[in-house]
């Protein structure tokens, strides 16, 4: 889908420009968000750049640097963190090969931590894009794994 096609889901206004700037980076298959990108939504919705770029700089759901296909972020919020969430940071880092704001050499995973998913009665928990996994154990974090990288291969 293109910049267009996407910009015709949504109204021009800039009530819907958190919509619009997700779905652009939804998009991407870097996930994130270019300066053209960024250009084309302050157009189309009738901002000023800098205004852009203020709302995507602010929400840390958005990224202004190239990342991996598939965003796993992990909760480290204090309910999170007293249920095991650093260790399960850790064991991602381990398994991928990468740590906390790093992407995998493929460029399959980015590893990321979150403030809070708000999701604290599944603690410890974590998204992957869109996602949400909670009750996590390292051994449910290889299954999870395993299903991104089988759904990876399928696409090929």
């Amino acid at each position: 889908m293109d910049q267009q096609e996407i910009f015709t889901r949504f109204s021009p206004d800039r009530t819907n420009l958190l919509a619009i700037l997700h779905a652009l980076q939804d998009n991407h298959p870097q996930n994130y968000l270019t300066e053209e990108s960024l250009r084309a939504a302050a157009s189309y919705s009738g901002v000023n750049l800098s205004w852009v770029y203020g709302v995507a700089g602010y929400y840390s759901m958005f990224s202004l640097e190239p990342r991996g296909r598939y965003i796993i972020r992990v909760c480290n919020s204090p309910v999170c963190n007293m249920m095991g969430s650093a260790g399960l940071i850790e064991a991602l880092g381990s398994v991928l090969g990468i740590g906390a704001g790093e992407t995998t050499p493929d460029g399959l995973f980015t590893l990321e931590e979150a403030e809070c998913l708000g999701i604290c009665d599944v603690a410890p928990a974590m998204m992957v894009n869109r996602r949400v996994y909670g009750n996590l154990t390292r051994k449910s974090l290889e299954s999870v794994l395993k299903e991104f990288r089988m759904m990876q291969n399928e696409r090929k």
